[in-house]
C-alpha cells in the first residue's frame, strides 16, 4: 500500500478545548501514525499513512473540529514518511517569540453539569468541577502554552484518580489543566466578617458543603455575601428583598445603577422577563453574558434593582458553584443579584485577602476559595438588535478571543480612553482586544490596566513598535503611552476620539482598507480638535482619516463635568441658546429654585457663565442633549451614574404608542451645523401644553433618527457615500437604534454597527490600533 506524510500547522483557538484528543481520536479512527503536540504557536501534527485517509484527516480537522475550537489556518505540507509505528500525543513545545490565540473561560458544560448532581459521581457536588470542553481558562493562565504549569493550578497535585483522567487522550480531562477533585483540588468556605451580628459567628469557617447551604441559609435571610467567582468576587442578595437590596445599594454607594441579576433556570427568567428565541439562545450560549431583557410587569424582582428602567440584566449561571448556591429548593429566592464585589468605581476585587480588606464593610460573610484568580474578569453586558448579540461590556466568556483584522498589521499598543476602559494589542492579523479594566479615575484601576496591559503583552509575545492614545490630555491612559513612548522611545499617535469610535466599528465590520464610510458618531464626551468637547458628529472616514462634515451646534457646558452630573444646566443653557426665558414653570428651572441654595441669585451666576464662557467650554455633545431633554421633560433633573438620564429618557420613550409620521421634533440643517433651537422651542410648547413626558420623549428620539436621514443624504449627494457606521454610547439606546436603522436602510442606505465589540468607548482601543497602525506605516 503506497504511503504518503504530511506536517501540519494550525492557528487559532486550539489549546485547552479537547484538540489534541480528537486529533488523536481522529487519526486511530484513520489508520495513521505520527503524533501532536501544543506549542507557543499553535499545534503541530506529522502522520503517515494512506493517501485517502490523510485526504480524510485534513478536511475532518476543520469540519469536526471540538465546539470551543476556532481555526483560523491550516498549513499542510508534504514529506517523506518517516515510518512511525503508533499514534501519540507528545509533550508541548515553547518557541521564542510565538504565541497563539487564548480560549475564555467557558461554562459548565452538559456532561459536568450531570455529574454535579449524581450522587454516585465521585466529584457529586464538586464546585470546580471541569472537563476539557468547559471551566477557567484566561482567568487562570499565567503563560502560554496553556498546561497546567503556567497556570494557577499549578500548586495543586492531582490525586491517582484525577491522574489518570489527565493522562487518557480517551477521556474528556485530557490535559484539562483545571481538572481536580474534593481529594486534590480547590475547595470552599465561609468566613463571617467581624462586623455581622453575633448569631451568625456559628457559621464562620464552615467548609464544602456546609459552606454552600450556610451561604445559602443567609442569603435567604436577607443577608449580603461576597461570593468568590471565575473572574472576581460578586455581591449578592436576594432580589426579590426590597430590604436586602436597598441596603447592598446604600453599602456599596451605588445610588440608582441598575444591579445584574442571576436566575437558576430559562423558567425563571421567563417568569420575570420578556425573552425572546434569540435571547434564549444567548443566554445558553457557552459565554453566559448578561443580557438585558425587558420586564414583565409582574415580575417579582424588587424594584430597586433597577430604578427608573424596563429592563433587567439576566444571566444564567456558569460556574459549579453557582449552581450549588442557585440550586431551587422551597424558600430560596428566585434571583440573586449578583453585582461586582468592588466599592463604587473600584476594580472588582479578586484575591482573598484584598477582599477581606475591601469588602468587608459591605458584605455579612464571604464565600471564598483557594484556586486564584491570575486576571479579574468582570461578566459581559450584551444586548439583542436584530437577531443580532449587540456588546454594551465584552469580558468574561469573549475575551481574549481576538477580532480579525482584514490586513497585516505592526506590533502596537493601544490604551484606550477614560470611561470603560479596555486596551488593544495588534499582532499579524489579530486584534486582542483587553477585559473591561473600567474608569480610569484613580489610583486602582491604573494599576489593574497596567498589570493587564503586561499581561497580554506576555501572553500574545507582543512587544510594541508603537503606541495609540485618545487625544483628551488628562486621560490617565493618555500619560501613559506619551510616558511609556518617551521611556521605550518608540512613536505615539493622538487618534481623535470619534474617528476612533467610526474606525471601530469598521474593523468590527471588516470594512477594507481605504474605503470611506459616513460616520454618524453619537456619545457624550470626546475631545475635538479644536479642543471643544465632541460628541454630535458626522464624519466622512476611512481608517487613515476623517473630515467633520456636520456637527450638533456648540453649546456651553456650565460648570463643565459638573453639568454632566446635573442635566438642569444643561437643559438651561439649551433655554438660553433658544430665547426662551427661564420660567418657573420649567422644570430645571424650579428645581434650580427650590433645591438650590440662594437659587435665584445662582441662576443669575449661571447665566453669566454661560455669556462669558468662564468654566463653560462648548460642547457638541449628544449625549448632553438627551440630559437636557430630560430634564426639561422632567425625568432627571441629576444623576449619580453614566447616561443615567438617557436611560430614563429611553424608558419613557418606550412606553409611548406609536407616534404618527408629522409628531417628531425637529432638527434646522445647516451648512456643516445641525441646530436644535425649533426643537428646544417646540419641546417648551408640548410641555406647557401639558403633553406627557412619555410623549415627549418618543418625539424628540424620532426627530434625531429623521434628521440623521437627512444629514446622510446631504452627505450621500456631496460625496457618493451610502455606507453608514453607527457608533458611540448613544447608540445603546434601543428605540433610537431601532428607528433610525429603518429609516436609513428604507432610504437605500448600508447601516453597519457593532457586533464583537461595545458601541461605547469600550471598544475605543480598537479604533485606535486601527486608525494608527496606518500612520506608522507610512513613517
Amino acid at each position: 500500500m503506497r504511503h504518503e506524510a504530511v506536517a501540519i500547522h494550525i492557528t487559532g483557538v486550539v489549546q485547552g478545548v479537547g484538540f489534541r484528543p480528537f486529533v488523536y481520536g481522529l487519526a486511530k479512527q484513520l489508520a495513521l501514525k505520527g503524533w501532536v503536540r501544543n506549542t507557543s504557536a499553535g499545534v503541530d501534527i506529522e502522520v503517515d499513512g494512506s493517501p485517502e485517509a490523510i485526504e480524510v484527516f485534513i478536511e475532518s480537522l476543520q469540519k469536526e473540529a471540538p465546539p470551543l475550537a476556532r481555526i483560523d489556518s491550516i498549513r499542510v505540507e508534504h514529506q517523506q514518511p518517516k515510518g512511525f509505528d503508533s499514534f501519540e500525543i507528545t509533550h508541548s513545545q515553547g518557541i521564542p517569540g510565538a504565541f497563539q490565540p487564548i480560549s475564555a473561560d467557558v461554562y459548565i458544560c452538559a456532561d459536568c453539569l450531570r455529574e454535579l448532581f449524581d450522587p454516585h459521581d465521585r466529584r457529586y457536588r464538586y464546585p470546580f468541577i471541569n472537563c476539557t470542553n468547559c471551566g477557567p481558562r484566561f482567568t487562570i493562565i499565567k503563560d502560554i502554552p496553556y498546561d497546567r504549569s503556567f497556570t494557577t493550578m499549578a500548586g495543586f497535585k492531582l490525586c491517582i484518580a484525577c491522574e489518570a483522567e489527565y493522562r487518557d487522550p480517551t477521556n474528556r480531562r485530557f490535559h484539562a489543566q483545571p481538572v481536580a477533585c474534593s481529594e486534590c483540588g480547590p475547595h470552599v468556605w465561609l468566613e463571617i466578617t467581624t462586623t455581622a451580628p453575633l448569631k451568625m459567628r456559628r457559621f464562620n469557617q464552615v467548609r464544602g458543603e456546609d459552606a454552600i447551604q450556610a451561604a445559602r441559609q443567609l442569603i435567604s435571610s436577607g443577608k449580603i455575601l461576597a461570593i468568590k467567582g471565575l473572574g472576581g468576587f460578586h455581591l449578592a442578595c436576594d432580589a426579590t428583598n426590597l430590604t436586602a437590596v436597598a441596603e447592598l445599594r446604600r453599602r456599596k454607594l451605588r445610588v440608582d445603577k441598575p444591579f445584574a441579576l442571576m436566575m437558576p433556570d430559562m423558567q425563571t427568567i421567563e417568569a420575570c422577563c420578556l425573552v425572546s428565541a434569540e435571547a434564549s439562545e444567548l443566554l445558553n450560549s457557552p459565554e453566559r453574558p448578561i443580557v438585558i431583557l425587558g420586564r414583565r410587569e409582574d415580575s417579582q424582582i424588587a424594584s430597586e434593582v433597577a430604578p427608573g428602567q424596563n429592563t433587567l440584566g439576566v444571566m444564567l449561571p456558569y460556574t459549579p458553584l453557582h449552581y450549588l448556591l442557585l440550586e431551587p429548593e422551597q424558600g430560596f429566592p428566585m434571583a440573586l443579584v449578583m453585582t461586582s464585589g468592588n466599592l463604587s468605581e473600584e476594580p472588582i476585587a479578586t484575591d482573598n485577602e484584598e477582599a477581606r480588606q475591601r469588602l468587608s464593610t459591605l458584605a455579612d460573610a464571604f464565600l471564598m476559595h483557594n484556586r486564584d484568580i491570575y486576571t479579574r474578569c468582570d461578566d459581559s453586558v450584551v444586548r439583542l438588535f436584530q437577531q443580532k448579540v449587540y456588546p454594551i461590556r465584552r469580558s468574561r466568556g469573549f475575551v481574549p478571543a481576538p477580532i480579525h483584522i482584514p490586513w497585516d498589521t505592526s506590533p502596537l499598543l493601544a490604551v484606550g480612553g477614560e470611561l470603560k476602559n479596555t486596551f488593544c494589542l495588534l499582532s499579524e492579523r489579530y486584534a486582542f482586544l483587553s477585559h473591561f479594566i473600567g474608569d480610569l479615575e484613580n489610583y486602582e484601576t491604573l494599576a489593574a490596566f497596567e498589570q493587564g496591559v503586561k499581561h497580554f503583552e506576555t501572553l500574545f509575545r507582543v512587544k510594541p513598535l508603537a503606541l495609540a492614545y485618545d487625544l483628551h490630555p488628562d486621560y490617565l491612559a493618555t500619560r501613559y503611552a506619551l510616558e511609556r513612548a518617551e521611556q521605550e522611545h518608540v512613536p505615539a499617535f493622538g487618534v481623535q476620539h470619534h474617528h476612533a469610535h467610526i474606525a471601530a466599528c469598521m474593523a468590527d465590520n471588516a470594512i477594507p482598507d481605504g474605503e470611506p464610510i459616513i460616520g454618524v458618531l453619537f456619545d457624550g464626551t470626546g475631545y475635538g480638535e479644536d479642543k471643544a468637547i465632541w460628541g454630535g458628529e458626522f464624519l466622512l472616514a476611512t481608517y487613515s482619516a476623517y473630515q467633520r462634515l456636520y456637527h450638533l451646534a456648540y453649546i456651553p457646558l456650565p460648570g463643565g463635568d459638573l453639568a454632566v452630573r446635573q442635566p438642569w444646566r444643561q437643559a438651561l443653557a439649551w433655554l438660553e441658546h433658544a430665547g426662551i426665558e427661564w420660567s418657573d414653570d420649567l422644570p430645571p428651572v424650579q428645581f434650580a429654585t427650590q433645591q438650590l441654595p440662594s437659587g435665584l441669585h445662582f441662576l443669575e451666576v449661571l447665566r453669566n457663565q454661560l455669556h462669558t464662557g468662564l468654566n463653560s467650554p462648548p460642547t457638541s455633545s449628544m449625549g448632553r442633549l438627551f440630559d437636557a431633554v430630560a430634564a426639561l421633560a422632567g425625568i432627571r433633573q441629576q444623576v449619580n451614574y453614566e447616561a443615567q438620564a438617557a436611560i430614563e429618557l429611553e424608558a419613557q420613550a418606550g412606553i409611548e404608542e406609536t407616534l404618527q409620521p408629522e409628531c417628531f421634533y425637529p432638527f434646522e440643517i445647516k451648512p456643516g451645523i445641525i441646530e436644535p433651537t425649533s426643537l428646544i422651542q417646540t419641546l417648551v410648547n408640548d410641555l406647557r401644553h401639558g403633553i406627557p413626558p412619555s410623549r415627549i420623549a418618543a418625539r424628540f428620539q424620532y426627530g434625531i433618527s429623521m434628521m440623521v436621514n437627512e444629514v446622510c443624504q446631504l452627505i450621500r449627494h456631496e460625496t457618493g457615500v451610502s455606507k453608514v457606521a453607527l457608533s458611540g454610547g448613544v447608540w445603546q439606546n434601543m428605540t433610537l437604534l431601532a428607528k433610525t436603522v429603518s429609516i436609513l436602510r428604507d432610504n437605500q442606505f448600508e447601516v453597519i454597527m457593532h457586533h464583537q465589540v461595545p458601541t461605547n468607548d469600550g471598544g475605543l482601543a480598537l479604533g485606535q490600533a486601527v486608525v494608527a497602525v496606518h500612520r506608522f506605516k507610512d513613517l
